[in-house]
């Protein structure tokens, strides 16, 4: 069975899906995770470099406001019935757990990214645009859920698209 995360960025920020389960843990998991092939974690896995300052992470209401976001985000993900399959083998503790430290890394909240890269992290699921789309439509309706101002969701969004061709794959 495949574990994968999920980067969004999906688009990015669909952080980072697992790969094949293996004896070695990665470098840092939370407990429920399961073990993944070893890899070098680093800030450019992430995907995008950084905003700077904090005005980004204060407008996504930081810590509370991303793991919200995030969690809201794969929670409509996994039950919509478009893309709940792409959902079904992928190792969620993982995942949610890359993707809020992959938002906090972007956003500017001082957090380091521990996941795979967005090629590494996708290469096996198989994403076509349209699922992109989808998940890009979650991300939207999770952070307007959250309040983030429109304009500031464009600029969160405009730094995760250029990881696009990374995560879709088909």
């Amino acid at each position: 069975m495949r574990h994968t995360a999920l980067s969004i960025a999906a688009f990015a920020g669909l952080a980072a899906l697992a790969g094949p389960a293996l004896a070695q843990q990665a470098p840092h998991h939370m407990p429920g995770e399961e073990a993944v092939e070893p890899y070098t974690p680093g800030p450019e896995n992430a995907g995008a470099t950084p905003f700077e300052g904090r005005a980004m992470w204060v407008a996504f209401g930081e810590t509370a406001g991303v793991d919200r976001i995030v969690d809201d985000m794969l929670d409509r993900s996994a039950a919509d019935p478009r893309t709940a399959a792409i959902f079904h083998a992928v190792d969620m503790v993982r995942l949610r757990r890359t993707l809020k430290e992959q938002f906090c890394y972007i956003l500017g909240g001082g957090c380091t990214y521990t996941g795979r890269s967005m090629a590494d992290a996708h290469d096996d699921i198989g994403l076509q645009a349209s699922d992109f789309a989808i998940l890009v439509e979650h991300l939207q309706q999770a952070m307007t859920a959250e309040r983030v101002p429109f304009r500031t969701q464009n600029r969160f969004l405009a730094r995760l698209a250029p990881m696009r061709p990374d995560i879709v794959t088909r």
